[in-house]
């Protein structure tokens, strides 16, 4: 991929900091990543594996924290969002207040570097956090290979990872994540049609780690 500015913490940092004043004031939550629809296809993941209410939950970059949200009104208790960008962390506290979703936990953490409290997640979910790491014009590669090493820590042995990424194929996907981890399952996203050939522009995979 290109660098972009999309792959810098000054350009979340000052997306978030918009996001959050358009909060403050009109209470509109924001820009949801891939859609609902992309909420709704991991959460009936979930609950089709009977993924146990109680399982602890990780949301690497969890920007507004909608996600979170829409996890707790499906009855999941053991919720953490970690975003890089502290104006995230910001916008989903107010958004979590706006809801009533006192369970969910919210921190300021920068996933390649996490802290040690941060380990012993049953489930990661990540929706386009991998993808903006692989846009970073700093050392994009080296920055994949320590997200790898992130999850890895955080993540259980035999817990589930799920990623929606609009940057990479399935088979490229497959690759970053060889060491450690092993492909459960491919979730149906949109499909389209350019040119009579039909693609996906979203990827969805569930992982587990070995």
């Amino acid at each position: 991929f290109s660098p972009s500015v999309l792959g810098t913490r000054e350009h979340w940092d000052a997306a978030y900091e918009r996001e959050l004043q358009t909060f403050q004031d009109i209470g509109d939550t924001g820009e949801i990543w891939f859609g609902e629809e992309s909420m709704v296809r991991i959460i009936r993941w979930l609950e089709k594996h009977k993924v146990p209410l109680d399982s602890s939950v990780l949301d690497i970059g969890t920007g507004n924290g909608v996600l979170l949200v829409e996890l707790a009104k499906s009855g999941y208790m053991n919720l953490t969002g970690i975003d890089y960008s502290p104006s995230a962390i910001q916008l989903s506290e107010k958004v979590r207040e706006k809801e009533g979703m006192s369970n969910i936990k919210l921190k300021v953490e920068d996933f390649l570097a996490p802290s040690a409290e941060l380990s012993g997640f049953d489930i990661c979910i990540d929706k386009g956090t991998f993808d903006a790491i692989s846009l970073d014009p700093s050392d994009a590669a080296g920055k994949r290979k320590l997200y790898v090493g992130s999850l890895g820590r955080v993540l259980k042995p035999e817990g589930f990872f799920l990623i929606t990424s609009c940057n990479w194929t399935k088979e490229e996907l497959l690759n970053e994540f060889r060491e450690g981890f092993e492909i459960l399952e491919e979730l149906p996203t949109p499909k389209f049609c350019f040119g009579g050939r039909i693609g996906n522009s979203v990827t969805a995979l569930v992982f587990q780690r070995k």
